[in-house]
């Protein structure tokens, strides 16, 4: 890594563990410890999400038009001002107002940090960089989270105080940082251009226009809403009422997803970084599956309440390798996929369409809790359907897009990189 990304990594791990000290204690802070209820605690989850949806449509474009530097700034600032309000807050509005600003600063990130990995890599070398950023997102919150544990009391408002105060911190630590990068030129990537290239126009329009990019979000949608829109919703309804799993097992779900994340990221970009992108995809879908199959035999009752256990936990375990595998291929596929001066807006998008998957993703709490056995054979289906997607989407992509592998073929001129170089070039033409 050069010296720019180096600093863009360790901001963002930075900021991960500074979040980590407040995402897991959010609801017990404003139900509990400021006394509001969990009306109030629901709402300032909601204000959170809606803060991330307001901002993100208009965020690629000053992306594209400014450069991501100050857009990273100005939301950490932002977020900063709203985790500390957040902390300092005791009545229901300043709590959803600060909520409402943290959302939105920490939405607005997303995009900005991925377009300057984007400007600091080449097509071949953006895999392991998206690889190495969620790597040090999930180490960040797993060590945050830990520590944020052993800090809290509910008898101590002033314990919470102090997290987000060092949250807030850790987003001004990140606009430090991000201040000293300098930015190289916009790393070409006409080689990894879909076959259908983006028509022409800016904005919006010319995203909607563009079929390839359109799957590819329609996939992410489903993704997200089937995997981290399930997790503290309605898979962890489904594990409480249908399982009998208990608080104590769901965190060790949590932390078996996290730990499996963290231990097999980089065994598992081993082996996808050669592969094509939609195939790796697909593959997700089928382990997703098999997931969702073994919550469905934790909740089915035949076995001894450590044998749901262990289902449980095996469960979120086998979504975080599919995470693990995700994140060295969804992001820099969005990237590829950007035409040039857009990779800010079709970051943004995607921001977009994960937020709202997120949003959408307590509507599996009823079922979950409810009719518990309709749910998983729901998810199974839409695990499925992942899968199928996925290969749909493979259609769509050019050779090297698809696997950006063939990048380093054609720059070494090794065994038929005349041929790989020629489809390179039909395909970014076309």
């Amino acid at each position: 890594m050069g010296a720019a990304m180096r600093r863009i990594q360790a901001g963002n791990a930075l900021t991960a563990f500074g979040i980590g000290f407040t995402v897991p204690f959010l609801y017990i802070y404003v139900a509990q410890v400021r006394g509001l209820g969990s009306m109030a605690a629901t709402s300032a989850f909601v204000a959170f999400a809606l803060g991330a949806l307001v901002a993100l449509p208009f965020t690629g474009r000053v992306i594209d038009r400014r450069g991501p530097v100050p857009v990273v700034m100005g939301a950490a600032v932002a977020a900063s001002v709203g985790a500390l309000s957040l902390g300092l807050s005791t009545g229901v509005v300043p709590i959803l107002l600060s909520a409402l600003a943290l959302g939105a600063g920490q939405a607005v990130m997303q995009p900005a940090l991925a377009t300057m990995i984007v400007w600091c890599s080449t097509p071949a070398t953006r895999t392991r960089a998206f690889a190495l950023q969620f790597f040090m997102q999930n180490l960040g919150l797993g060590i945050g989270g830990l520590v944020g544990g052993q800090i809290v009391d509910v008898s101590r408002p002033g314990s919470f105080t102090l997290l987000f105060g060092i949250e807030a911190v850790m987003f001004l630590v990140l606009a430090a940082v991000i201040a000293t990068v300098r930015m190289p030129q916009v790393a070409g990537i006409s080689g990894a251009m879909a076959k259908n290239a983006a028509p022409a126009g800016g904005g919006w329009k010319r995203l909607l226009r563009h079929k390839a990019m359109v799957q590819l979000c329609v996939l992410g949608f489903v993704l997200f809403f089937a995997c981290y829109g399930q997790f503290e919703s309605g898979l962890a309804a489904f594990g409480t009422e249908a399982a009998g799993i208990s608080p104590s097992t769901l965190g060790f779900a949590l932390a078996a997803n996290t730990g499996a994340i963290v231990v097999a990221q980089f065994v598992v970009l081993r082996l996808v970084e050669k592969r094509r992108r939609s195939r790796v995809i697909a593959l997700v879908g089928l382990i997703w599956t098999v997931a969702w199959v073994i919550a469905g035999f934790s909740g089915l009752g035949h076995g001894s309440a450590m044998m749901a256990a262990a289902a449980f936990i095996t469960t979120y375990a086998l979504f975080g390798i599919g995470e693990a595998m995700l994140s060295p291929t969804l992001a820099p596929l969005v990237a590829d996929l950007a035409p040039e001066g857009s990779v800010g807006q079709y970051n943004s998008a995607f921001a977009l369409v994960k937020q709202m998957a997120l949003a959408l993703g307590p509507l599996g709490v009823p079922l979950g809790a409810g009719a518990p056995m309709l749910y998983i054979g729901i998810f199974v289906l839409v695990s499925l359907g992942i899968a199928g997607l996925a290969l749909r989407l493979g259609g769509q992509l050019s050779p090297v897009q698809d696997n950006p592998s063939l990048s380093r073929v054609v720059a070494q001129g090794g065994p038929g990189a005349p041929v790989a170089k020629a489809a390179a070039v039909e395909h970014a033409h076309v």
